[in-house]
């Protein structure tokens, strides 16, 4: 398996980088990690007239906090994500997530950004941004903008990137006190992509009772999905087993995927549901446990 022939550039400023997408526009694409684009040159699914390499622009990898969000650079490795103290401390839900991401040598080399916006839509990272309500920032030859995840996906490997934009920067909050969080995901094979994953979130006060309740739910659609009727449903209620079942069955009801040769469309949706059920009960054990630690 080779690539087909492309030209290679390699900038060494976000600037020069840009310039370069303005000047070749669809027929450039970047190079962050290369854990998804490389194996698509190999295969030939995508014939890059020029490769930008941004691995030697200074600036774009690190986790930084700023009132109340953690801010991620786009070239942040995955595996520098998962060993972070203040991540760790901060948002739990991202460590929990970027730890199923195929496996050490992928982590080690694959990028935030890169995973964000290749946009598959069976992804940890785009569902962990869909659950916390966050956002990108993209530099283009017009300046910057800031895209919410809602209107960053658009269907499957696609999102509302120009091709003259690059991710600069991920912004997702940080996870207050009274959060407890949880992210399940099917697998046929260890490392695999999943068939079905859910990231979850919930707030509850000293009675149980839920006060916030976030549920993205990956692998059922062209993009990640919010489970808005299992969340309102929550709302108020105590957290039990039963309460928590019918935010599963409210969630299978909810999707509307397609089937493949991995998966029909009743099996992810039976597994979205047991997946919520179970992301679910890690997110109210932790808000216990944490409740009982402060």
């Amino acid at each position: 398996m080779k690539p087909a022939p492309f030209e290679y550039a390699a900038p060494s400023t976000l600037e020069q980088a840009v310039s370069l997408l303005a000047r070749h526009g669809d027929g450039a694409k970047i190079l962050a990690g290369g854990q998804s684009l490389v194996p698509m040159m190999n295969f030939r699914l995508v014939r890059p007239k020029v490769l930008v390499d941004i691995n030697r622009i200074a600036g774009l990898s690190y986790i930084r906090e700023s009132n109340g969000h953690l801010r991620i650079g786009a070239m942040t490795r995955q595996r520098t994500l998962e060993a972070s103290t203040l991540v760790r401390q901060t948002n739990g839900l991202l460590i929990d997530a970027v730890r199923l991401i195929g496996h050490v040598a992928i982590r080690t080399r694959g990028t935030v950004g890169g995973s964000i916006v290749h946009a598959d839509p069976t992804a940890e990272l785009p569902a962990v941004l869909a659950a916390l309500d966050g956002e990108v920032r993209v530099a283009g030859p017009r300046g910057n903008r800031t895209i919410g995840w809602r209107d960053l996906f658009v269907s499957y490997f696609a999102t509302s990137l120009d091709s003259t934009e690059i991710c600069e920067e991920v912004v997702v909050p940080k996870l207050g006190p009274d959060a407890g969080w949880g992210f399940e995901e099917f697998t046929l094979r260890h490392g695999d992509f999943a068939l079905v994953g859910v990231a979850a979130i919930v707030e509850a006060d000293a009675n149980d009772r839920c006060t916030a309740a976030r549920v993205a739910v990956a692998g059922v659609g062209p993009t990640p999905v919010r489970a808005d009727g299992a969340e309102a449903f929550l709302i108020g209620e105590t957290l039990t087993g039963a309460a928590l079942d019918e935010a599963g069955r409210r969630v299978s009801e909810h999707v509307a995927p397609e089937s493949d040769l991995h998966a029909s469309v009743d099996y992810r949706r039976h597994l979205a549901g047991t997946m919520t059920v179970r992301a679910l009960r890690a997110a109210v054990d932790r808000v216990k446990q944490r409740r009982k630690n402060s």
